[in-house]
């Protein structure tokens, strides 16, 4: 089988190298050795898919670009999680794509490797095909390794780690003084359900007597839990996690067993009608090669949010590591250390050092133990699988290495990367083939000032101090917010800066002002703060806590704006260093406020060019309310007329949502609320306006329309009708092409 690029291995990392590299016109053979798609996330194995957003620990951080595109399907046809449907998204996903041939139970057993040790090159690689009992030979000009264990690259002869380096190497101060073998384990879960009648259970002979173990003491066992829920249940980390499969996956059947025959037979839960439902027989693995880039993903890396040249995609999940003795350690089975905010990837880390044509993806990318341990959650596994096989793509269809795209013709990939959408932070579009960059933006109306005056729900009490994330653009010259009393007293506000565009968490202080405030009811207090920075940037505005005070909670809030309390430690928190004090306290509900002088936020402008998803604001066009424009329109108009083929939409799939596959918690929108779903595309030729496109029942963020025969249009108009459920239109990008 020849193609431009073969990808090896069929987990999220795979799949979304594999549709990234066929949607840049390459020709893809996607290898995977299970029945099934989608690695520890499939039916096999039923992982929850965990990224960026790290349970909602991290704001505005969902995925985009095809992971997205993933979120937002299972979402729409999958609303209680069944892993079974989950399988047919993903496998739909790949299917949709006439670029890829699939190949499933297809086993990589050896690779045709030439050159020198530091100049490697693949030349084929043969898979053994199970059922049909074939051997394949898939021969390409770049390969991906996305098997997880790091396969393909053994066998290549790829520079890689495995296991744990010394502090000393990259100095980690979370590594350890002496290197050693030791891994993350791997995990089989288990589903009950509910019977109806009582249903008895017979421990089966390997079965682990648990309660001869610190395991009902040192980990929580309720029968109400469920699947990923019982992520703890490890093993194998003190072992070879690939050699020693078998008899890991026969202790963690024994542990499994032994948990639910503790729940049906000790006596102390009320479980006479469960029944067990479903158990794992694939340990879902966590770690085992790591490949070595040229550059060396850190736990500085992470936690300081390095800013990389050629960054290719982000992560915002904890360094999160886990005891070496698994389900058997008395300590907690995971410590965790967030950073503030989401942090880059660089392209430089997803490609071999060694051999010239082998990219990589997934929990093999180029990190360190530390580091990977941020990095090895599925979502961000995706997002290294698009940045890899669109790189891939690139490099083979202008006849590049890996490296010299990435240190030679890094521009030609990033403009690759912002026109597929691809999950990429701080990077702007300044794409010349989009023509959108020479119009001029205009609309039939904005929301105009950052403001929430109700309608009011509750009061939101000062018990502990309030933080309040702001967009501005570049500043305000006033802010008010609705206080009440019982006695006169006073409130202290302080406007912070943040650190980063992507951190949502006070920075330096700005700006600072004590208010008196008058006993009685609720009144709108002017606050003499203001602030006005070099660019377009979120605040952060500290309201001190005062236990007289009341601020007044509505139930709404605009685009950008998020509410915060202040938490201190508590006396059981066991790694104070990483804990962090302001913690999200309202999901799409906001303080009652006022700005002035800060109605360029939401501009018909942030359209053209710029960062297509929030980064130092939303940056994105918002309607006036639809109840004072029913029919909302953007458009983009150019001084001569324009000639182009494809018009791309990028709306607004609210990315403050935090979704997951398998449904650890749900969400009420089956449909993100920011989305247009219905609208219509006009265009202004030589014979007036006319319709070009109508689109109804949207479920995209990213939406191409393809014109037939070359537009010529002096403008292009978007007519909203219908969102997923917000009062405005929201339109983060319109791009002509």
């Amino acid at each position: 089988m020849t193609s431009d690029v073969t990808v090896i291995g069929g987990g999220l990392a795979g799949v979304c190298a594999a549709i990234a590299a066929a949607r840049q016109g390459a020709t893809v053979s996607l290898v995977q050795n299970r029945p099934v798609l989608g690695g520890n996330s499939s039916s096999e194995i039923r992982v929850w898919v965990c990224g960026a957003t790290a349970h909602g620990v991290q704001q505005y951080a969902r995925e985009t670009g095809i992971m997205g595109e993933l979120w937002l399907r299972n979402q729409a046809v999958n609303p209680d999680g069944n892993p079974y449907y989950w399988d047919l998204v993903v496998l739909e996903a790949v299917r949709a794509e006439p670029n890829i041939t699939l190949f499933l139970n297809t086993d990589l057993r050896e690779a045709d490797v030439d050159g020198p040790a530091q100049a490697r090159t693949i030349r084929s690689v043969t898979g053994w095909m199970m059922g049909s009992e074939r051997l394949i030979t898939f021969t390409s000009e770049a390969f991906c390794d996305c098997t997880g264990d790091g396969f393909l690259g053994y066998l290549a002869g790829a520079d890689h780690s495995t296991g744990r380096e010394s502090r000393d190497v990259y100095g980690e101060s979370w590594a350890p003084v002496v290197p050693d073998r030791t891994t993350l384990g791997s995990t089989i879960l288990f589903y009950t359900k509910d019977a109806g009648h009582p249903v008895s259970f017979v421990a089966p002979s390997f079965a682990v007597d648990i309660e001869r173990t610190g395991i009902p003491e040192h980990r929580l066992i309720t029968p109400d839990r469920n699947g990923c829920a019982y992520w703890w249940i490890e093993w194998g980390g003190e072992l070879d996690i690939v050699h020693d499969d078998a008899r890991i996956r026969d202790e963690l059947q024994g542990v499994v067993y032994g948990i639910w025959d503790y729940i049906k037979n000790s006596g102390k839960f009320e479980a006479d009608n469960l029944t067990l439902e479903w158990i794992g027989a694939v340990p879902g693995k966590r770690e085992y090669r790591r490949f070595l880039g040229d550059v060396v993903l850190t736990q500085q890396d992470v936690l300081n949010q390095t800013e990389f040249d050629d960054k290719a995609g982000f992560g915002g999940w904890s360094i999160d590591l886990h005891p070496a003795g698994g389900v058997y350690a008395t300590e907690p089975g995971s410590r965790h250390w967030h950073p503030d905010g989401n942090y880059h990837i660089p392209l430089r880390s997803l490609y071999s050092r060694n051999v010239t044509n082998m990219w990589m993806a997934g929990r093999n990318i180029s990190a360190s133990h530390v580091a990977f341990g941020s990095t090895r959650v599925m979502a961000t596994c995706a997002l290294t699988g698009e940045a890899a096989g669109l790189g891939a793509a690139v490099a083979v269809g202008n006849e590049l290495t890996p490296r010299q795209l990435a240190t030679e013709e890094l521009g030609l990939y990033q403009r690759a990367l912002t026109r597929s959408d691809a999950s990429v932070l701080g990077l702007a579009d300044t794409d010349p083939a989009n023509q959108s960059l020479t119009a001029t933006a205009t609309a039939s109306s904005t929301l105009r000032e950052v403001c929430v005056e109700g309608p009011i729900v509750e009061a939101f009490e000062l018990r502990s101090a309030v933080g309040v994330v702001l967009p501005v653009v570049p500043g305000f010259e006033g802010l008010e917010l609705l206080v009440e009393a019982d006695v006169d007293t006073e409130i202290v506000v302080t406007v912070h800066a943040t650190d980063k565009a992507q951190v949502y968490l006070p920075g330096s202080p700005i700006s600072s002002a004590t208010v008196a405030v008058a006993g009685g009811r609720a009144e709108w207090i002017e606050v003499p703060v203001k602030t006005r920075l070099d660019a377009a940037a979120n605040v952060f505005v500290v309201i001190e806590k005062n236990p007289l005070a009341r601020l007044q909670l509505a139930d709404r809030s605009e685009p950008g704006v998020l509410v915060f309390r202040y938490r201190d430690a508590g006396p059981d928190e066991v790694w104070p260093e990483q804990f962090r004090h302001w913690k999200l306290a309202e999901h799409r509900r906001s303080i009652c406020l006022r700005t002035r002088g800060n109605g360029d936020v939401y501009a018909a402008r942030h359209v053209i060019g710029g960062y297509a998803r929030p980064f130092g604001g939303p940056n994105m066009w918002v309607s006036a309310p639809f109840a004072d424009d029913p029919s909302p329109w953007i458009e983009l108009r150019w001084s001569e007329r324009a000639t182009f083929t494809e018009l791309t939409v990028i709306l607004d799939d609210s990315l403050d949502i935090d979704l997951i596959n398998l449904h650890r918690h749900k969400t009420e929108f089956p449909t993100m609320p920011g989305l247009l779903t219905d609208y219509t595309i006009q265009a202004e030729t030589a014979e007036g306006w006319v319709e070009v496109a109508a689109v109804t029942g949207n479920q995209r963020r990213k939406v191409t329309h393809v014109f037939e025969q070359e537009l010529r249009a002096e403008a292009i108009r978007l007519v909203a009708q219908v969102t997923g459920g917000d009062p405005h239109a929201h339109v983060v990008s319109l791009r002509a092409y």
